[in-house]
């Protein structure tokens, strides 16, 4: 497998960072640097890992990867979904203001389980270079999360105060597309 197909699958990975990076860009308020570099390591670091992890387990991982991934990613995107709508229409209540070390981690895995079923195919493939694959991955990851969460911090700004609202739902929709 050459650079080009392997650019493309980290392309077709990274859509789900994409959209979540971009939720979080237009959600919070005052995003700094900090949080958009921990943002793109985060979703990069984990897009790059869990091919790894699927390339060496193997099949171990296929039965589980086949019937529970994608429940699991649902609900842990409709829970951070769910938490964000729950704040939005409560009248007292504060917009996310910070990025939290666990909600990049919940973040973070559920939108890169669907990277192990690819290291088993990987795997199965033979001929390819692993490393270079999970670099690729990783690196085009990182750099479209960059690009999301400026792309989500001109969309909130447009939608004031309704930006939580929104990122919740979609936050809910990607999760519920992960289920089909």
């Amino acid at each position: 497998m050459g650079f080009w197909e392997i650019f493309l699958i980290g392309l077709a990975l990274s859509m789900d960072a994409f959209a979540v990076s971009a939720v979080s860009g237009m959600s919070i308020k005052n995003i700094c640097r900090s949080d958009v570099l921990l943002l793109a390591c985060a979703f990069g670091g984990f897009q790059g890992l869990m091919p790894l992890i699927g390339y060496y387990t193997g099949t171990l991982f296929t039965v589980f990867m086949n019937t529970f991934a994608p429940y699991i990613a649902c609900l842990l995107l409709s829970l951070v979904g769910g938490k964000m709508i729950y704040d939005a229409l409560r009248e007292e209540a504060e917009p996310l203001s910070a990025i939290t070390p666990q909600l990049v981690l919940v973040q973070a895995v559920a939108t890169s389980i669907d990277a192990l079923a690819v290291g088993v195919s990987f795997a199965a493939a033979g001929s390819i270079n692993i490393w270079q694959a999970i670099s690729i991955i990783a690196c085009t990851t990182f750099f479209l999360t960059i690009a999301a969460v400026n792309l989500g911090r001109r969309i909130g700004s447009l939608l004031a105060e309704k930006a939580g609202l929104f990122g919740g739902i979609i936050l809910i929709i990607i999760g519920l597309k992960m289920l089909f």
